[in-house]
């Protein structure tokens, strides 16, 4: 079955992944902005991470193809330096007119600290001024909750259109709070922490597939680039009809995706 990886790190991937993945079904995916396993030195390295996600990895991807699509910011685990921050979000701009650019994401918080609320505030404020539509990356652990109450309060602070907004990383204790408020959903299914495609299956069948997606990440640490086809697999080992799997593994990315006028699953 055909699915969308809504949120995956592809730089940090191998070509054979893109292989397997497109042999599993993948047609399209979306990589958000993130931490590159260090912390960078320079705007200057963001402006080539930038010009990497909008330029190199397309390409690499249409091998197999899959369609890559985008999102920049500055990630949480930046943001404690505020000059810094703001550096690289005044490069943002320019490459929002690229044709695989989604939105601003994935931003949100990490220590849920005083520093990282404001930089999540001045890239809420420039994907209100541009547009935008938003993902959201949420603490781990024990601050998650925390977390995301205070990401989606900042949102609510904003003329952001919570309809336009995917909060991310939601796990059985955030997720319901995120769905009440009006917003989208996703679940990342690691092998060992956030959700594994077991736990994520469990999820669907509490709440439902409505406004909510699975996703894979992929990223530096234990993760899997396979992750949203085994869920598909774990759905149907319960029962579950194609029509539901193909909901939240496609038709509910597609239809979240699209409204930024440049994504594409074919």
């Amino acid at each position: 079955m055909v699915y969308i990886d809504p949120h995956i790190h592809m730089v940090s991937r191998t070509t054979d992944d893109y292989q397997r993945m497109a042999q599993a079904g993948c047609v399209a995916i979306t990589e958000p902005a993130f931490w590159a396993g260090f912390d960078r030195s320079s705007a200057q390295g963001f402006y080539d991470y930038f010009r990497q996600l909008t330029d190199t990895e397309p390409k690499r991807a249409q091998q197999y193809g899959i369609n890559h699509h985008c999102w920049l910011c500055i990630n949480p685990k930046e943001a404690e330096d505020v000059g810094f921050a703001r550096e690289v979000i005044s490069i943002i701009p320019e490459f929002l007119k690229c044709e695989n650019v989604l939105g601003i994401g994935e931003i949100g918080l990490n220590k849920n600290s005083k520093n990282e609320l404001l930089i999540l505030e001045e890239q809420l404020s420039l994907a209100e001024k541009t547009n935008q539509l938003v993902l959201v990356h949420t603490p781990h652990l024990e601050d998650k909750l925390k977390g995301t109450k205070l990401i989606m309060d900042a949102i609510d602070n904003t003329s952001l259109d919570p309809n336009r907004v995917l909060i991310d990383h939601v796990e059985e204790h955030t997720v319901r709070a995120v769905l009440d408020r009006g917003f989208w959903a996703g679940m990342t299914l690691y092998p060992d922490s956030k959700c594994t495609p077991q736990r994520a299956a469990d999820i669907i069948e509490m709440h439902g597939t409505d406004r909510l997606w699975i996703n894979s990440a992929g990223d530096w640490g234990p993760s899997d680039p396979l992750a949203v086809p085994k869920c598909q697999l774990e759905l149907a080992s319960r029962g579950h009809s194609q029509s539901l799997i193909n909901t939240i593994s496609y038709q509910n990315p597609q239809t979240f995706l699209s409204q930024s006028g440049k994504f594409s699953a074919v």
